[in-house]
């Protein structure tokens, strides 16, 4: 594949081998002409990780292409093994509620993830949709909802996990189709449960479970995620849960949920980071916290955010909730 992006030298690869005249280099199958323009937000998530994503174009087909660099630190350390996961998951996910990955190339200490190119992520489509005076519309919620849990669905039959959803992870089509990204966090699982590593999702969207020191959990945390999603949606892209530490997220959650106990939460006292003395908060209603949603959507948005993971709905579940029954 020959990819053209906008960003200063210009890359050649064959096979293997490299020169360097004029700024230019060899790279691996690879022609890679580098620009100064980005994709804003996505260029930002991926500094703080491995690389920085470009807008590119396929010189031999003209599409458009989302282009991943991976900075790989020292060559005796090899490719991170977060970018292994991510390649290995999205090789074998195909599905069209799942960010495509087209080609893959690793040369000069580099590894270039080739992916199929999408207007822009939805934290900043609900931000322009605000910005223009015209907030997103349930109808447009219900589909998002609908299209991320079927892209879930497919994720946890293949026994994934995302582990990292948020609106800048899901991106949207010029068509308002919404399709699952960064699986940088993703990780495959079995059964039984395998202990994991304990900080994997964005604060505001993390799970309860996780947030306590849980290294045993499923595919509940991402129907957390979904809650938590919709209910930025639904609420103009306010969070729900907008906490500024790992305490005050917990504290966000159970003011709204109420501090869980024995009764509503099996288990929960055991969990490492629960602690007797935290403050006791009743549950309030749903439709006080997010009022412009209705009963039937506050019945999903309940399902999603239940304290006992053995309870909280599954994506396979919600895509049949009668929330969705009339969705355009």
């Amino acid at each position: 594949m020959l990819v053209q992006v906008q960003l200063g030298d210009i890359c050649h690869v064959r096979n293997r081998t490299r020169t360097r005249t004029n700024q230019t280099f060899t790279l691996s199958l690879l022609l890679v002409r580098l620009v100064a323009v980005s994709l804003g937000c996505i260029i930002s998530h991926y500094k703080r990780t491995y690389g920085v994503v470009y807008k590119a174009r396929d010189v031999t087909t003209n599409q458009i292409v989302a282009l991943k660099k991976i900075r790989l630190e020292a060559e005796d350390e090899g490719v991170p093994s977060t970018a292994i996961r991510e390649i290995s998951l999205l090789k074998e996910l195909k599905d069209e509620n799942i960010v495509r990955l087209l080609d893959i190339v690793h040369a000069d200490q580099k590894l270039y993830l080739v992916f199929e190119f999408l207007d822009v992520d939805l934290k900043r489509y609900m931000e322009h949709a605000n910005a223009s005076g015209t907030p997103i519309s349930i109808d447009i919620v219900k589909k998002f909802t609908h299209q991320l849990s079927s892209g879930l669905l497919y994720c946890h039959s293949h026994r994934i996990l995302h582990r990292d959803l948020k609106p800048q992870n899901l991106l949207i089509d010029k068509r308002n189709n919404l399709k699952l990204a960064d699986f940088g966090l993703a990780r495959a699982f079995g059964i039984p449960m395998r202990t994991y590593t304990h900080e994997v999702v964005t604060l505001w969207y993390r799970a309860p479970e996780v947030l306590l020191g849980s290294r045993h959990y499923s595919t509940a945390i991402d129907m957390w995620s979904v809650g938590c999603i919709l209910a930025e949606m639904v609420m103009r892209g306010n969070p729900l849960f907008p906490g500024d530490s790992e305490i005050d997220q917990i504290f966000k959650i159970f003011r709204i949920l109420g501090t869980p106990n024995e009764k509503v939460w099996p288990g929960v006292s055991q969990l490492p980071d629960y602690k007797e003395t935290f403050p006791q908060w009743s549950r309030q209603d749903l439709r006080t916290a997010v009022p412009t949603l209705d009963d039937m959507g506050i019945e999903l948005l309940s399902k999603t955010l239940t304290y006992d993971t053995a309870k909280r709905i599954s994506a396979k579940r919600a895509l049949v909730h009668p929330w969705f029954a009339d969705r355009s």
